[in-house]
């Protein structure tokens, strides 16, 4: 039974839908719930590799999720970690694939990870979020509160 999950909101703000996982994090609490840190890491990839090092036992990364449907269709998806990603780390951008990547680079370990993410209507520079994507946002908060209790009880990896 995982002991720590780390919850991490990640995306541009600037690049509208794609501020979602930053939306939804500001949201969701577990101020009385210790075993559960939520963070906006934003486009900070090279900050959430370190913080992985900490030893979690779940990560649930919230992100927007490329536009293959339904602008604000909220999908939850297991992440695998573990697959071989010849990418390079740009500390100014996040990338889940490189940040995994950094962290084994770094003699750490990848926890399983689920991604509460949702299908985005567009990337183009500017502030807010679309109306189909801003209104799936308390659906997501919905989504990451089941999974992160799922996780907590289940003695099962994710």
């Amino acid at each position: 039974m995982p002991d720590r999950v780390l919850v991490a909101g990640i995306g541009n703000i600037f690049l509208g839908d794609d501020g979602f996982g930053s939306e939804v994090v500001r949201r969701v609490r577990y101020d009385k719930e210790p075993r559960v840190r939520v963070v906006d890491y934003g486009i900070r990839g090279t900050h959430l590799a370190y913080d992985l090092l900490d030893g979690w036992d779940a990560l649930v990364l919230v992100d927007a999720v490329p536009d293959r449907g339904t602008p604000g269709r909220v999908e939850i998806l297991r992440v695998e970690p573990d697959a071989d990603v010849a990418a390079g780390l740009d500390a100014h951008a996040m990338d889940p694939a490189a940040v995994f990547a950094a962290v084994r680079a770094l003699g750490g370990a990848v926890p399983p990870a689920v991604v509460v993410g949702c299908q985005i209507e567009s990337v183009d520079e500017r502030l807010g979020l679309s109306v189909p994507v801003a209104a799936a946002v308390d659906a997501a908060v919905g989504a990451v509160r089941r999974v992160v209790a799922d996780l907590l009880r289940s003695p099962q990896e994710v």
